[in-house]
């Protein structure tokens, strides 16, 4: 006898923690994949930033999607493991965005000073 439908593991809620997993691991081989023609600091960089967006999209976003951590809005218990797995997610999250971005921008140059200036030929006027 069966208690569930089959539909049930392909709805949205079923199949959002799995997305999110994907998606860390991916980022996170995309980055290294990137790292590896990348200068010794775009690297380090964007690696610091894919571990952290995979830390948290494949670790602490899903366990939110599963009930196993409780949101900060509506907890039914402890406010301060509410506030501090709130405060891990916003820091893995957003410090793992700024840091992988940082990383991409100076893989492409874009902080360098390297630029050059066209100089544009002046036609003097002669004097005879």
């Amino acid at each position: 006898m069966q208690t569930g439908s089959p539909l049930l593991l392909a709805s949205i809620e079923s199949v959002r923690p799995v997305y999110l997993i994907v998606m860390g691991v991916s980022l996170l081989l995309f980055a290294w994949r990137l790292s590896r023609s990348a200068s010794r600091w775009a690297a380090r960089l964007m690696m610091a930033g894919a571990i952290l967006l995979s830390m948290g999209y494949a670790l602490v976003m899903p366990m939110y999607e599963a009930g196993k951590i409780q949101y900060l809005g509506s907890h039914h218990g402890d406010t301060s493991s509410a506030l501090a797995w709130h405060v891990v997610k916003l820091v893995s999250m957003n410090a793992g965005w700024l840091l992988f971005g940082w990383g991409l921008a100076v893989h492409a140059h874009l902080f360098s000073n390297d630029r050059k200036v066209a100089h544009s030929a002046t036609l003097l006027p002669t004097t005879r």
